[in-house]
């Protein structure tokens, strides 16, 4: 049972849409989730990580990398989509700064299914210790709806410490679309949890330049 009700929820939204609008920025201001935990121990309690797809995309200006074969790089070209092939990749010739400039430059990665194997040997861990390692993609997927579905998807993942925060939305989105999201993100969050609600301590929704709201 959710202890955060729909109406509480578009109140938020609707005071988070308000203020945007009367100090609008020159981009579009995410809305993100911040939570607090309590009764967890990370240090001894298993620590939690989950993804799930919202039902719209919250981040749309996420930039996404092709590491593809040539019928991915040929389908990235056409899509306009940035890619890098498998020559490119042997050219950084596993150099460390310049496989963390690669993925510091984009958001997430995509590889063709073939070339998943090769990633560690082309790169090494660099890709994986800053949480970017690439979702694979075949053939038959279409790269924009798999780009979309990354744009969509979140990850809560429990560090060292009681509290955080993630993008659910922005507030380009309708009241509709931001209220699905940010419930459907709640639920999940809460699913995750030993206690469940009992180990929520607080839920704040708040814009990138905005202030906090409480939801719970």
């Amino acid at each position: 049972m959710s202890k955060v009700s729909a109406a509480a929820v578009r109140d938020v939204v609707v005071q988070i849409q308000e203020a945007s609008k009367q100090k609008q920025r020159k981009f579009v201001e995410t809305v993100e989730l911040q939570v607090g935990l309590k009764n967890y121990d990370p240090q001894r309690d298993k620590r939690f990580s989950g993804t799930i797809k919202l039902p719209n995309i919250a981040r749309p200006n996420m930039s996404v990398c092709i590491l593809g074969d040539a019928f991915h790089c040929d389908q990235a070209k056409g899509a306009g989509m940035e890619f890098q092939s498998v020559d490119d990749l042997k050219k950084l010739n596993k150099n460390k700064k310049l496989i963390k400039k690669l993925a510091k430059k984009y958001d997430a990665f995509l590889a063709s299914e073939a070339l998943i194997k090769q990633i560690p040997r082309l790169l090494g861990p660099g890709l994986h210790k800053v949480g970017k390692f690439p979702t694979p993609v075949t053939h038959n997927d279409s790269l924009t709806d798999k780009a979309n579905e990354l744009r969509a998807t979140i990850k809560f993942q429990l560090k060292k410490v009681l509290c955080l925060g993630v993008a659910v939305g922005h507030v380009g989105m309708t009241e509709d679309q931001l209220i699905a999201n940010i419930m459907l993100s709640v639920n999940f969050l809460v699913s995750l949890l030993k206690k469940h609600w009992q180990n929520v301590k607080s839920l704040y929704l708040k814009s990138s330049m905005g202030k906090a709201y409480r939801l719970f």
